[in-house]
């Protein structure tokens, strides 16, 4: 995210400078090049808050597909959140069945920025889990996501 508003600002620069070519006054050139800038840095967000609205939306017609489920999210825990070389982030996932029987997972993560907005969702399936026992697997997010990325539990199915 960061990197767009930084994109943004740049480009507003350059049509700040290039403003007065028309014979405009210089407040009409700065309030066209202010206008071109917030509209520039709106489709930047716009864009990113649509990616993670449709992130969120694959993310609970997963969940919702789960028939039968308990709530599980006490039995997920999180390790290190790492970005691989083509930007996208991922974390492992660990499971711990507390159950008296066998189990399967689907786990909901949420990729968050520093401030807590969500970036990202990625829903996983943890194979059969034997009572008492632990599942491995790896949640990555869909896409690539710049800057300080948290991630979080938040939702987790057991069946």
């Amino acid at each position: 995210m960061r990197r767009l508003v930084v994109g943004a600002v740049v480009a507003g620069g350059l049509v700040l400078t290039g403003c007065s070519s028309d014979g405009g006054s210089p407040s009409k050139a700065l309030e066209s090049g202010a206008s071109a800038l917030s509209s520039a840095a709106n489709s930047f967000a716009s864009a990113a808050s649509s990616a993670a609205a449709s992130a969120e939306a694959a993310a609970s017609s997963a969940l919702a597909s789960v028939k039968g489920g308990a709530d599980a999210k006490g039995d997920v825990s999180l390790g290190t959140v790492v970005t691989d070389g083509d930007g996208k982030v991922s974390v492992p996932v660990t499971v711990s069945n507390h159950g008296t029987g066998p189990g399967k997972y689907t786990v909901q993560i949420t990729f968050a920025d520093s401030s807590g907005g969500i970036l990202d969702v990625a829903v996983l399936n943890v194979p059969e889990v034997a009572a008492g026992g632990t599942g491995q697997a790896t949640a990555t997010s869909n896409r690539k996501l710049d800057g300080t990325v948290t991630a979080k539990v938040g939702a987790a199915l057991r069946y």
